[in-house]
């Protein structure tokens, strides 16, 4: 019997459009397919309570597709190095498949798999299955990488995008030997979903996980949603974005099948054409987040603008946790951080004003944002999460100036005119007018009373005022400009 390959899924849980599983099946050689949640190799940071949950539907999704083919999908823990190493060993495997991962501890430990099994003989082929293209491959006239996303889009858009890769309609699988089945880790048993308490109910409600419904979100979005994109999409009260992120996150769609998918609507209906583009520009984003953070490695836990290590942040823990609770007494900063608990997930528009509030009213150090939200996000990425906290900041490359600070009634009112997105998620608040309910402490007592609020005790009175804020989180920026001792 020829040797087996073995093909490593991580973080591209799909069979269509996937490199590393067509080019093994094109090897001929009977297929091995395993995953490895390694949470203890240096430098890797464990996955958050969101995204675990997400996990475990992914993994039974793309379990449940390669049975479906005659394959099936091995789990293991532990060290990857170590890990791959025994897998090769055990199964005598002639060559090892994957997509390539970008984060600095993913690429060291890839880095020393591949050399040492070269040195060992056995063939180790890895490809872009993440990615529109890879983080080297967009570059100025200089030669070196972007700063600044609107010339790396301009260069993206000049460039043919490759067609995405067809699905296999069987997989030839090898046999595991008994060492390795006894290893294997039954879902159930990985501790992936939470039981005691299990916090999980919204999440269900919210999502299904899986390459499938990913293929029907995004096609629901393309009947429904495309059309109107460039304004809907700040409105959070509306089903005006793809709601992809999770999906792509774990790789059950591919940013290129999205792209061809958005082409071909276009070619169908031409006057789309504008909302497509606004669209696609913020696939690109995310292609522009990975290439930051293949270049600067840091990104998640230090500012990249050295002068924001010197900022005076407050430590108040009773304020960060008004916020990360929703009891800000900001309406549409609430909503968002409760729609975040909730279903694991917030509208972009609202995580910048939710974001904006944190770093600039609560003078909170963003690290302190952006590991909530890596807890809490089921799209929680390294390198989306750690870019838009940093560009909030004012402290991260091609970044919003600090100076910007949302105020977050303008911002209620500007995005959520009808206060349907708060009514939704601050059900407290829902007998108020839209005039009044990104402002309730404008509300008369009489109303209030007539509506069932009582300040500070059904909901809160604001924790800062917005002007003297504002007016604080300025004095402190002013103070970066004093030199340090």
């Amino acid at each position: 019997m020829p040797a087996p390959a073995l093909v490593w899924f991580r973080d591209d849980h799909r069979l269509s459009d996937n490199p590393a599983l067509t080019a093994a099946l094109a090897s001929g050689s009977p297929i091995l397919c395993f995953y490895i949640l390694d949470e203890a190799s240096e430098g890797f940071r464990p996955f958050g309570g969101a995204a675990r949950w997400w996990l475990h539907g992914s993994l039974e999704g793309l379990d449940s597709s390669l049975k479906a083919l005659g394959s099936e999908l091995i789990l293991l823990r532990g060290h990857a190095h170590d890990v791959v190493e025994w897998l090769v060993r055990e199964t005598d495997a002639a060559a090892v498949f994957w997509n390539r991962r970008y984060a600095a501890p993913e690429i060291a430990v890839d880095s020393a798999i591949k050399a040492s099994l070269q040195n060992k003989g056995i063939a180790v082929r890895s490809f872009n299955g993440r990615l529109i293209h890879e983080p080297w491959e967009i570059k100025n006239q200089a030669g070196r990488p972007f700063q600044v996303f609107t010339p790396y889009l301009r260069v993206v858009l000049s460039r043919a995008i490759p067609v995405p890769l067809p699905a296999p309609r069987a997989i030839s699988a090898g046999h595991w030997p008994p060492s390795i089945r006894r290893a294997h880790i039954p879902l159930a048993s990985m501790g992936l979903e939470p039981s005691r308490p299990d916090w999980a109910g919204g999440l269900r409600r919210s999502w299904r996980r899986g390459e499938v419904p990913a293929r029907e979100k995004l096609s629901r979005f393309l009947d429904t949603a495309l059309r109107g994109y460039a304004e809907n999409r700040d409105r959070p009260a509306m089903a005006g974005t793809s709601r992809l992120s999770p999906h792509l996150r774990f790789g059950e769609i591919s940013p290129r099948q999205i792209w061809h998918a958005v082409a071909a609507r276009i070619a169908e209906e031409p006057d789309l054409e504008r909302d497509a583009a606004k669209f696609l520009g913020e696939v690109i984003w995310r292609d522009f987040s990975h290439q930051l953070l293949h270049d600067h490695p840091h990104l998640p836990s230090a500012s990249h603008n050295a002068r924001f290590e010197r900022f005076p942040w407050s430590e108040d823990a009773r304020m960060l946790a008004a916020w990360q609770h929703g009891r800000t007494g900001y309406p549409i900063v609430d909503a968002g951080m409760r729609q975040l608990w909730q279903t694991g997930w917030m509208h972009n528009r609202v995580r910048m004003i939710a974001a904006s509030f944190l770093i600039k009213h609560l003078l909170t150090d963003w690290r302190q944002g952006e590991a909530w939200f890596w807890d809490t996000l089921v799209d929680a990425d390294a390198a989306n999460n750690a870019f838009g906290w940093q560009w909030t900041a004012g402290s991260g490359p091609d970044s919003a100036p600090f100076h910007r600070i949302f105020n977050p009634v303008a911002q209620g009112e500007k995005f959520d005119p009808g206060g349907d997105y708060i009514r939704e998620y601050l059900p407290e608040l829902a007998g108020l007018p839209a005039a009044l309910i990104h402002k309730p402490w404008e509300a008369s007592p009489d109303l209030l009373r007539s509506v069932g609020i009582r300040p500070g005790e059904t909901y809160p009175h604001p924790v800062v005022p917005h002007g003297a804020a504002r007016e604080r989180a300025l004095e402190a920026f002013r103070s970066l400009r004093v030199p340090s001792p």
